[in-house]
């Protein structure tokens, strides 16, 4: 059993070893409190000394914006274990501006402590499973990847793509993230196997070789020559087996776009082909994606415009005190009436 934060003394008992490898939190970190804001640490300190840490409360969580929610799992995940009753949105759902998403109700000892925790969890995946939801959009029922664990500190990276999923990514390259989410993790082979090999069609070969059979054969074209020719390369050298190649073009050539995906359809098409779909990757936005869809690109793996998505700030206020409606200047006091929010502890 962890033993949460319950005053000042706790918090200076917290200490951080000289031989600490990585800066992020540990689950027990997290659990104990060790995260959350000091002024929540005060706050018990204060209501403690008044005797009133058990004071009954009910707070709700409110958005600053519209989007996805994402994040609700593991807030419960975090409240299961305390005294307390909770009303939600489903993780995926889509929410209003200022609408209310949660509800606590119970003693605030047990739970007032996580108000940063829970808000931080809600705030940044919901960001992220709303830039994917806008992804999703713009691809229509082409396959979506999300590729950003290389954007963001690998401790939340599982937490990214695995709120890109439900978002509507169609799936995640970061194994965690995927295996968080009930799906196997998705992508093709870096730039660096083709570079030290020095020829992209003996890297195709040898992946083909090398993979399971179910694995899809898409490899990586951009690498060395002009990305038909080299896409060609591959369709010839593969046949059948090749499912896709993929685009990835840097910015200094231009980046990927829709003239280049246009002329490699194309080619394909040309040369006997046109199972063979084309992946595309690198700096897509959702404008983009619209773009590279209707030039003919099958599939996207998208980065930075998920993992850099702006968190959607939470508000938790308390609105009831011991059951009388009571809330700061400016909010009206009393539960807001919202009936999708449903029952989950």
């Amino acid at each position: 059993m962890i033993k949460a934060i319950r005053s000042l003394k706790d918090v200076e008992g917290i200490t951080v070893s000289d031989d600490r490898i990585l800066h992020s939190a540990t689950h027990e970190e997290i659990l104990q409190g060790a995260t959350t804001d000091i002024y929540f640490a005060k706050s018990y300190e204060i209501l403690s000394r008044m005797g009133l840490l058990d004071t009954s409360v009910t707070v709700e969580i409110f958005t600053s914006r519209s989007g996805v929610a994402a994040g609700i799992d593991e807030s419960l995940n975090l409240l299961s274990s305390k005294d307390v009753a909770v009303w939600s949105l489903d993780e995926g759902e889509e929410f209003a501006e200022k609408e209310v998403i949660m509800r606590v109700s119970g003693k605030y000892g047990d739970f007032g402590l996580y108000e940063t925790v829970i808000l931080g969890m809600l705030a940044s995946a919901s960001g992220w499973a709303t830039a994917a939801r806008e992804c999703r959009a713009a691809a229509g029922d082409k396959v979506v990847l999300c590729f950003g664990a290389r954007h963001v500190h690998p401790a939340v990276a599982p937490v990214m793509e695995r709120a890109a999923i439900v978002g509507g990514a169609s799936g995640a390259s970061c194994i965690l993230g995927a295996k968080l989410a009930g799906r196997s993790p998705l992508g093709t082979i870096p730039h660096a196997v083709i570079l030290i090999v020095g020829d992209t069609v003996r890297v195709a070969e040898e992946y083909d070789a090398a993979m399971p059979p179910d694995s899809p054969r898409i490899v990586l074209v951009d690498t060395f020559h002009d990305e038909a020719f080299e896409a060609l390369r591959v369709a010839q050298a593969l046949g059948s087996r090749l499912q896709g190649i993929r685009l990835d073009t840097p910015g200094e050539r231009g980046g990927v776009t829709p003239a280049l995906v246009r002329e490699v359809r194309a080619r394909l098409d040309q040369g006997g082909y046109s199972y063979v779909k084309v992946f595309v990757s690198g700096g897509l936005t959702p404008e983009r994606i619209a773009m590279l869809a209707q030039a003919g690109a099958d599939a996207f793996g998208v980065g930075s415009y998920i993992s850099g998505a702006k968190p959607i700030d939470m508000t938790l206020d308390i609105k009831e005190v011991e059951g009388v409606p009571r809330a700061k200047r400016g909010r009206i006091p009393g539960i807001t009436e919202n009936p999708r929010l449903r029952r989950k502890l």
